[in-house]
């Protein structure tokens, strides 16, 4: 199981989402905890100002932007629409 830690921005972009939508995204990170689902969760490497950052899906339309830390496990950085690449 892969342990998680959140950034203090990713608690906050969580907490302002929608109660629904938070509800989407805290079934998706504990899918994301095991590491059998990641397929099924989009992982993939960002490019660009992101380079070094992976992002998985939350729905279609909103993301989960982390990075693995030196423990093996992952560092959440950000949640939102593909806005947050920018």
């Amino acid at each position: 199981m892969i342990e998680i830690e959140y950034a203090p921005a990713f608690l906050n972009q969580l907490k302002k989402l929608p109660t629904d939508l938070q509800h989407e995204a805290i079934e998706k990170i504990a899918l994301f905890k095991e590491r059998t689902n990641h397929r099924q969760l989009k992982v993939h490497k960002l490019k660009g100002a992101m380079a070094g950052k992976l992002s998985f899906s939350v729905n279609y339309s909103y993301r989960i932007v982390f990075k693995w830390l030196p423990d093996d496990g992952a560092g959440l950085l950000a949640i939102g629409d593909h806005d947050i690449y920018k």
